[in-house]
This record gives C-alpha cells, sequence and structure tokens, in this order.
C-alpha cells in the first residue's frame, strides 16, 4: 500500500505540472483571457497531491504507533 501511495502522489505532482505547463503555453499561444479558467485543473491537481502526501505521512506514523503498542504488549 505505501508503494501505491508514492507512486499516485508523484502522478498528481506530474499531472499538476504537465497541466500548468500545457495551460501556460497555450494561454501566450492564444491568450489568456481564454485559458486562465482552466487553471483551475492544475490547482485540483496540486490540491490532490498535497492532500495525498499529508496522508501517506499520517499513516506511517499511524503504522510506526501500532507496531510500538504491539511491542509494548508483547513484553
Amino acid at each position: 500500500m505505501n508503494r501505491y501511495n508514492k507512486i499516485m502522489e508523484k502522478f498528481w505532482l506530474l499531472i499538476g505540472i504537465a497541466m500548468l505547463l500545457f495551460i501556460t503555453v497555450l494561454g501566450f499561444k492564444e491568450g489568456f483571457d481564454r485559458w486562465a479558467p482552466y487553471y483551475v485543473f492544475p490547482g485540483i491537481a496540486f490540491f490532490a497531491w498535497i492532500i495525498r502526501s499529508f496522508m501517506r505521512k499520517r499513516m506511517e506514523k499511524h503504522i510506526e504507533f501500532l507496531e510500538q503498542q504491539k511491542n509494548k504488549e508483547e513484553q
């Protein structure tokens, strides 16, 4: 599961960067008045990346806590 979370975290970061660059290039070519509303989509991708990284770190801390509790019970 940890591997999946890291892959998805990188996926959302790459999608956000790719969309940001694509929209910016099209904004220079065709005008930002037409493409400005599309900046919402990279924002959503970056938000998904932030949430993914936060939840991954939280999950890792929780697993570590559970392992510590298990070790205390065994002693």
